[in-house]
C-alpha cells in the first residue's frame, strides 16, 4: 500500500464518493472560519488536468525522505541531498524531529496517510481543534506547499526558472527516478507534489492525501 495524491475530486467522483467528499469539505470550511478564513469552494467540473508527473502516488516512507530534506535545507541554505544508507530511517533525522516539533511547516507538519491541502493563502497549518471531522487534523495550504517544494528544489538539483518547471526539466527528473538514481525516493515524491500543487493553485482546487 501507499499514499495517493489526488485533485480535482468533486469533479470526477460518483453519487457515493460525492456524499463524503461534501462532508469532508464541510469540515474544511468549517476549519478555515475558525481561523478567519475564506471558505474553499471546490469546483465541481474542471477541464482535463494534465499532470507531468507519472505517479499519482508512492509508497507512505517516501514521503519522509522529502520532510527530511526539506528540514535540512531549511536549517541550512547551502545543504545539498544524498543517498540515505538502507539501514537509515530517515523519519528519525534530528533535522526532522526538530520541524515536527515546530509545527510550521505544511510539507511535514500534515497527515502521512489523510488529508487536504486548499488553494487558500494561510501562513500556519490549521489544526481541526474543535473536532469538525477533518480527515487526518491538519490542513496545508497549496501556497505553503509549493512555496517549501521551491525551497527544497535546489538541494535535489532541481532546476527552476521564477518558481516554473519546464518540460525538458521534468524529463531528466522523470529518467533519474526511473533509473533509481541519487535520491529518487525524494524526486519521485517531489514532482508528484510539486505538480499537484500546480494544478491546484492553477485550477483552484484541493490536494487530497488519500
Amino acid at each position: 500500500m501507499g499514499l495517493g495524491i489526488s485533485i480535482g475530486t468533486l469533479a470526477d467522483c460518483d453519487d457515493e464518493e460525492l456524499e463524503w467528499s461534501q462532508e469532508d469539505f464541510a469540515a474544511i470550511n468549517t476549519v478555515l472560519a475558525q481561523a478567519g478564513l475564506p471558505a474553499h469552494v471546490e469546483p465541481r467540473s474542471l477541464p482535463a488536468l494534465e499532470s507531468r508527473a507519472q505517479l499519482d502516488g508512492f509508497p507512505y516512507s517516501f514521503l519522509h525522505y522529502l520532510r527530511r530534506a526539506y528540514a535540512h535545507r531549511k536549517a541550512d541554505p547551502a545543504w545539498l541531498a544524498t543517498p540515505l544508507a538502507d539501514n537509515e530511517d530517515p523519519g528519525q533525522d534530528e533535522a526532522l524531529q526538530a520541524e515536527y516539533d515546530n509545527l510550521a511547516s505544511h510539507l511535514i507538519c500534515h497527515s502521512d496517510a489523510e488529508g487536504y491541502y486548499v488553494p487558500v493563502d494561510f501562513d500556519e497549518v490549521l489544526f481541526d481543534s474543535e473536532e469538525a471531522g477533518l480527515p487526518g487534523g491538519m490542513l496545508g495550504s497549496s501556497y505553503r506547499l509549493m512555496d517549501e517544494l521551491v525551497l527544497i528544489a535546489p538541494a535535489l538539483g532541481i532546476q527552476l526558472d521564477n518558481g516554473q518547471l519546464s518540460d525538458a526539466e521534468v524529463a531528466r527528473i522523470q529518467e533519474q527516478a526511473e533509473k533509481e538514481g541519487a535520491c529518487y525516493r525524494e524526486l519521485e515524491t517531489w514532482i508528484t507534489l510539486f505538480e499537484a500543487a500546480r494544478l491546484s493553485l492553477e485550477h483552484k482546487t484541493a490536494i487530497v492525501f488519500c
